[in-house]
């Protein structure tokens, strides 16, 4: 049976603080049909693709409430939801969740081909800081306006129209971890998707990253954790600059073998298209990282124990 699905990633040029939402809804429903009449049956958008990048500013009240979404899909939203539907595409969408408990979480969801929720992703890698940073030009406020995902990383089984894909999901910051990636790859996944909105300049200040170091640095860790656990792997920015604040670009999709088979070549809206063969999956589950085969993961203990680092002590000089 052939498992070919084509999919696009959708990058997104700035959304400025200005922008109403139906300017940014316009926006995504214009790549959604680009890709579908390319022939895509799924489309990446990037984390927080409804509304700008809010956790640069300290906001509170209705200035805050504002960028989060207390269900989904809901009346400002809809427009994609039909459109796709009617369309036959599915998507991932990143954006902010606020529960009916009102709970605050950075999340993402994957909806099918029908327009249904196949499945949930809330961030769980949170970068930043709680109280903004003095003196700071630019801030990162995420762990102040969400908490942490509950979710772990699942995966999920698409149906047919996807091939029957192992699909898994992260955010942003969750792409630098391998342990994101591992704990998809021990459930076999087949394709992830992961949707970012990542500074052109080092968001904890200082002046060694710039955008090139930062964008190599997002396709090294796609390229490589694809590669260690034989997935493909969809990695769609949001770009350019958003009220002063720059933003990476170099969305791709990248095969089991962590080789880039298309790569976004702006910080504009962009769709790029691949065919995901998902049988390429096969070599390297199969034999380089057959986990079955060659996992020890009573060896690795650390990893779940500690979350800082424990350096061996020094041995006084003789």
């Amino acid at each position: 049976m052939v498992r070919i699905l084509r999919a696009a990633a959708a990058q997104m040029g700035p959304t400025q603080k200005a922008d109403r939402r139906e300017h940014t809804l316009l926006r995504m429903l214009a790549m959604l049909e680009e890709a579908a009449s390319r022939g895509a049956s799924l489309v990446v958008f990037p984390e927080l693709a409804f509304t700008t990048f809010f956790p640069r500013w300290l906001l509170e009240g209705d200035a805050l409430d504002q960028y989060f979404e207390r269900g989904m899909p809901n009346p400002a939203v809809a427009k994609l939801f039909d459109r796709a539907r009617a369309l036959r595409v599915g998507f991932y969408v990143g954006y902010a969740e606020l529960t009916p408990e009102g709970r605050r979480y950075n999340c993402a969801i994957l909806v099918d081909r029908d327009g249904e929720i196949l499945g949930r992703y809330r961030k769980v890698h949170l970068p930043g800081s709680v109280e903004p940073r003095a003196g700071a030009r630019y801030q990162q406020l995420e762990k102040r306006y969400f908490e942490y995902g509950d979710l772990g990383f699942p995966a999920f089984r698409a149906g047919s129209a996807w091939a029957h894909a192992i699909m898994g999901m992260m955010i942003c910051n969750d792409r630098r971890w391998p342990e994101s990636w591992r704990v998809l790859g021990l459930q076999g996944v087949e394709l992830v998707c992961i949707g970012y909105n990542s500074a052109a300049y080092d968001p904890n200040g200082g002046t060694t990253e710039d955008a090139s170091l930062r964008t190599f640095h997002s396709t090294l860790v796609t390229q490589a954790n694809a590669y260690m656990n034989a997935t493909w792997a969809i990695s769609v920015a949001k770009a350019g600059d958003e009220d002063g604040s720059g933003l990476i670009g170099g969305s791709c999709i990248v095969d089991p073998n962590g080789r880039i088979v298309a790569q976004a070549a702006t910080l504009t809206d962009e769709v790029i298209v691949a065919d995901i063969d998902l049988d390429l999956c096969r070599q390297g589950k199969d034999k380089m990282f057959n986990f079955a085969a060659h996992r020890r993961p009573e060896q690795y203990r650390v990893i779940t124990e500690r979350a800082g680092v424990i350096e061996p002590a020094v041995l006084d000089a003789d």
